[in-house]
C-alpha cells in the first residue's frame, strides 16, 4: 500500500464521521496537486523554475448547500469544507499560463469525499494537446483502488456542455481548483455561474424537473423505512439543488440557511458512516446496516438514528417545496381559486391567513381543506403565525370542526402534504395530540414502507377513493387515520389504539354508537387479511367466525374497504392480486352468511371445490403418479402415503420458491392430491426440472433434507427489518374449523421452514388437508388444518408431542 492509501486507510478507520468527507478531501487534494506537479513536468507541460504554487485553498464562495452568494463578496469557507493546506515547496512547479488545470467536480468539488464516493475530476486545457498527460493522472488513482469520475475536455468545449447538459452544469457550479492554471479554472467557474445567471429560466426549468423525476424514483427520506439519503426526497441532492437554483436567482430566506445545514450535515454524517459500516458505497440505508450505523454513530438504537433521519428529511424536503413553489409562481400564470372564509385570503398564488388563530381555532381546518382543494400553498407567514398562534383544539371540538376535519381527509392524496407541512410546524397535534408519538416513528416489518405516520395518512388517502363502497365515509376515513394509532403508545397497539380511539371519537363530536363503530374498526383492522391468508375460506365455520365479529352488513362494508386501503398503503407485499381476491372471497362469503343465505354447495365440495377439479377426478381414477402446472399452480396426484406432501414442498424449496397456499386431499380409494400456489416469480419457473425432482423424491432418489440444507448455506434470506429474531409458537385449535385441527405455527423465515413443518406433522401421523402460507417480514405464519389417526381432535399428549417435534426440527 502506497504512503496515500495507508493515510487514506488510518483517516477512514478513525476519524469523525462528522469531519470525514472534509479530511479525506483535503488529503485527497494535497496527493493530486503532488501528482500533478510532478507528471506535469515530465510531460513537458510546467516549467519548473516557476515560483507559482497551485492554489487548493476552497473559493471564497464556498458556503452551504443552500446558499448562492454575490460574486466577488469574500466569504468564510463553512465548518463542511475542510482548510486546505498550504503547499510545499516542490508542489510550486506549474505555471498560470500553463494552459492547463486539474479540477474537482460534483461532490468531491464540495470536498464532501465520504468513503465510498467518486472522485469527480475535470482536466481542462486551452485547446493544447496533453497527450498522455491525464493517463498519468488518472492511473495511480485506479492503482488505489478508488473509483474516478473523469473527464478531459477543452474550456469552449466544456462550457458549450455545460449550456446543454444539466447534469454537467450542475457538476461544474460545484467545482474547485485542484492544481495547474489557476486562471483556467477560474474562467472555467465564472463562465458556468454567468450561464446560470444569464439563461436562469431555462436553468430553472430543467433542474426542478429533474428534482421531480429523482423524487419519483426515490421516495422520501423522512417517510421510507429504508430511504436514500442522497437521492430521495429531502436528501442531500435537495440541499444541492437549492444551492444551483440559487445560482440562477431563486430565493430562500436567510433564516432557513442555519435549518438547512443543520439537517445536511446530519445526512451527510449518517451517510459517510453508511460507507464506512458496509465497506462501500451505499446511499439507500437498508434495515441490514441500521443496527451497525446506530452503534457507531452512538445512537440509542436503530429507531433512534431513523428518527433523526427523519427530522433531517424533514427540513430539506420543506424547504425544497419552499423554494420550488416560490420558482413555480413566479415562472407561470396560474388560476388560483377564490377562497370565500372570513379570516383567509389568496396572494401571490398563496393562501393566506388573515384572522387569529388563537380566538378562532377552527381556522387551520379552514385553511388546511382550502389549501388541499385548491392545489394552493398556505404562505410561510402564516404557518409561523399558525405555529405560534394556533390553539389547542378544546374538548369537545367547537361547532363544524368535525365536518371540516372530514372534509380534509376526503381531499385524499391532496391532504398527505398539507397535514404533513402542519405537524412539520408543530401545529397538527394541537389538533390531534394523540399523534405526537407516532411522529417519524420507524416500522419493524418489511411489508411497511413507511413511518407510523405517513403510512397512516397514506391509508386515508388510499380510503379517499373508496369512499363511494360504503354508506359512512366519515367513519372509513377516520377508522383509517385512527387503525395504528396505538403503534406510539406501549403494549399491543392494536389495544392500545382502542382505548384511544373512543375518547377522540367522541371528543370530535361522533355520537355514542359511531364512537363504538370506529373503536370496532380499530379492534378488527386485521381481521380480514388474518383470516384470509390464514384460514380455509372453503370452510363454513372460517366465514360464521368472522360474521360473528362483524355482526352487520354495513361494518362488514366499512371494513372491507379500510382493509383494502391499509394494505394498499402498507406495500405492494401487503397487497398484491392473490391477497385482495382471498379478502374479496371471504368478504362475499360473510356477506352470504349475513344475509342468511343458504350456501348451495355440500360440506364436502365447499371444503375441496378448488382442488378437485374434473382433471384431477379423472387422475385420481387412473390410479398413477401424475403432475400439473397451471398459472403458478403445482397439482401432485400420486397413490397415499405418508410424507409425500412434505417431499413435494421439499423440492419447491430446493428450487427457491415460495408457497402462498397449499391443499390436500386423500380419498377412500388410496390417491392423495397435494395442489402449492407459489409466489409468483421474477423470473420464468423451470417447471420441467421441478417435476422430474418431484418424482424422484417420490421415489426416495432425492435426499431433500441435507440439498436444502446446503442451498440454506448458499443463499441466506435478507435479513428482515425486525428488531429480534421471531419467536416460534405452535398452537392448536380444533373449534374454529370443521372436521380437522388447526395447527398454527410461527417461526423465524428461513429455507425449507414448510418442508421441515410438514414432514413433521407426517411423521407424527397427522394428515394434512390443507395449509396457509404467509410470511410477515421475518416471520412466517403457516396454518395446517389436520386430521390425525383416531380423528379431526388432536388430544392433548398429542398435542405436546406433536408441539415439541416441530419445535425440535425449527431448532
Amino acid at each position: 500500500m502506497t504512503s496515500f492509501g495507508e493515510q487514506r486507510a488510518a483517516l477512514v478507520a478513525t476519524a469523525d464521521a462528522s469531519e470525514l468527507p472534509a479530511s479525506l478531501s483535503s488529503l485527497t487534494d494535497a496527493w493530486l496537486a503532488e501528482r500533478f506537479t510532478a507528471e506535469a513536468v515530465v510531460c513537458g507541460l510546467a516549467d519548473p523554475r516557476s515560483d507559482r504554487a497551485p492554489q487548493t485553498d476552497a473559493p471564497p464562495d464556498r458556503t452551504s448547500p443552500g446558499s448562492a452568494p454575490e460574486s466577488g463578496e469574500p466569504q468564510a469557507s463553512p465548518p463542511w469544507v475542510s482548510a486546505r493546506r498550504d503547499p510545499s515547496p516542490e508542489h510550486k512547479a506549474v505555471m498560470a499560463g500553463a494552459g492547463v488545470a486539474l479540477v474537482a467536480v460534483g461532490g468531491y468539488g464540495r470536498g464532501e469525499l465520504c468513503p465510498g464516493s467518486d472522485i469527480d475530476l475535470l482536466l481542462v486545457h486551452d485547446d493544447i494537446d496533453t497527450g498522455s498527460f491525464a493517463d498519468r493522472i488518472w492511473y495511480p488513482i485506479w492503482d488505489e483502488k478508488l473509483k474516478l469520475g473523469h473527464a478531459v475536455r477543452s474550456l469552449a468545449a466544456t462550457l458549450e456542455l455545460a449550456a446543454s447538459d444539466i447534469d454537467t452544469a450542475t457538476a461544474i457550479a460545484d467545482a474547485r481548483h485542484l492544481a495547474g492554471d489557476e486562471l483556467l479554472t477560474e474562467r472555467l467557474i465564472n463562465g458556468v455561474k454567468a450561464d446560470w445567471r444569464d439563461n436562469a429560466t431555462q436553468r430553472l426549468e430543467a433542474l426542478q424537473r429533474a428534482v421531480r423525476r429523482r423524487h419519483s424514483r426515490n421516495g422520501e427520506v423522512a417517510f421510507l423505512l429504508e430511504p436514500d439519503l442522497k437521492a430521495g426526497r429531502g436528501g442531500l441532492r435537495d440541499a444541492h439543488a437549492i444551492r444551483w437554483a440559487r445560482l440562477a436567482g431563486a430565493q430562500l430566506p436567510s433564516a432557513d440557511t442555519e435549518r438547512l445545514d443543520a439537517a445536511y450535515r446530519t445526512l451527510l454524517r449518517i451517510r459517510t458512516e453508511l460507507h464506512r459500516t458496509v465497506g462501500w458505497r451505499s446511499d439507500v440505508l437498508s434495515a441490514d446496516d441500521q443496527d451497525g450505523v446506530a452503534e457507531r454513530l452512538g445512537a440509542a438504537d436503530a429507531d433512534a438514528l431513523m428518527a433523526e433521519v427523519a427530522a433531517a428529511g424533514r427540513i430539506v424536503a420543506f424547504l425544497s417545496d419552499q423554494l420550488w413553489s416560490s420558482v413555480a409562481r413566479q415562472q407561470a400564470e396560474r388560476v388560483v381559486p377564490e377562497v370565500d372564509v372570513a379570516g383567509l385570503s389568496v396572494r401571490d398564488g398563496e393562501l393566506v391567513i388573515d384572522g387569529d388563530p388563537a380566538t378562532d381555532v377552527v381556522l387551520v381546518l379552514h385553511a388546511a381543506v382550502q389549501s388541499a382543494r385548491g392545489n394552493v400553498p398556505i404562505s410561510r407567514a402564516s404557518l409561523d403565525k399558525l405555529s405560534q398562534r394556533q390553539a389547542q383544539f378544546p374538548d369537545p371540538w367547537p361547532q363544524g370542526a368535525r365536518s371540516l376535519f372530514v372534509e380534509l381527509l376526503r381531499c385524499g392524496h391532496k391532504a398527505v402534504g398539507v397535514i404533513e407541512t402542519l405537524d412539520y410546524f408543530d401545529v397538527w397535534t394541537r389538533v390531534l395530540p394523540e399523534w405526537a408519538p407516532n411522529r417519524h416513528r420507524p416500522q419493524r416489518s418489511r411489508y411497511h414502507r413507511f413511518t407510523v405516520d405517513r403510512h397512516l395518512l397514506e391509508a386515508v388517502a388510499e380510503a379517499a377513493r373508496l369512499t363511494h363502497r360504503v354508506a359512512r365515509p366519515d367513519l372509513l376515513l377516520m377508522g383509517a387515520l385512527l387503525h395504528d394509532l396505538g403503534k406510539g403508545y406501549p403494549g399491543d397497539h392494536t389495544q392500545a389504539g382502542m382505548r384511544l380511539a373512543g375518547p377522540i371519537a367522541r371528543r370530535c363530536g361522533w355520537r355514542p354508537d359511531d364512537a363504538d363503530t370506529l373503536v370496532r374498526l380499530v379492534q378488527h383492522h386485521l381481521l380480514l387479511t388474518d383470516v384470509a391468508t390464514r384460514r380455509d375460506l372453503d370452510d363454513p365455520l372460517t366465514v360464521a367466525t368472522v360474521a360473528r365479529a362483524v355482526q352487520t352488513s354495513e361494518f362488514l362494508e366499512l371494513l372491507a374497504a379500510m382493509t383494502e386501503a391499509d394494505c394498499l398503503a402498507t406495500g405492494p407485499m401487503a397487497w398484491g392480486d392473490w391477497t385482495a381476491s382471498l379478502v374479496t372471497t371471504l368478504v362475499e362469503l360473510t356477506a352470504e352468511h349475513l344475509s342468511g343465505a343458504d350456501p348451495a354447495p355440500s360440506l364436502h365440495h365447499r371444503l375441496h371445490r378448488r382442488l378437485l377439479t374434473e382433471e384431477v377426478m379423472e387422475l385420481m381414477a387412473a390410479g398413477d403418479t401424475a403432475m400439473r402446472v397451471d398459472n403458478d399452480v403445482l397439482t401432485v396426484v400420486a397413490p397415499d402415503e405418508r410424507g409425500l406432501f412434505s417431499r413435494a414442498a421439499g423440492v419447491l424449496a430446493l428450487r427457491g420458491l415460495d408457497v402462498l397456499q397449499a391443499d390436500a386431499y386423500s380419498s377412500p380409494a388410496g390417491m392423495a392430491v397435494s395442489s402449492f400456489r407459489i409466489v409468483p416469480p421474477e423470473t420464468p419457473v423451470d417447471w420441467e426440472r421441478v417435476v422430474f425432482d418431484v418424482r424422484r423424491s417420490l421415489r426416495g432418489h432425492l435426499a431433500l433434507e441435507a440439498r436444502i440444507a446446503e442451498r440454506a448455506r448458499v443463499y441466506r434470506r435478507r435479513r428482515a427489518l425486525a428488531a429480534t429474531r421471531a419467536a416460534t409458537s405452535v398452537t392448536f385449535d380444533a373449534a374454529s374449523a370443521t372436521g380437522a385441527t388447526i395447527v398454527e405455527v410461527r417461526t423465524e423465515d428461513h429455507i425449507g421452514v414448510l418442508y421441515k413443518l410438514t414432514r413433521v406433522l407426517a411423521e407424527m401421523g397427522l394428515d394434512i388437508r390443507s395449509a396457509k402460507i404467509q410470511t410477515l417480514a421475518n416471520e412466517v405464519v403457516d396454518s395446517f388444518y389436520v386430521v390425525g389417526p383416531d380423528g379431526p381432535v388432536i388430544e392433548e399428549a398429542h398435542q405436546r408431542e406433536v408441539e415439541l417435534a416441530l419445535r425440535h426440527a425449527l431448532d
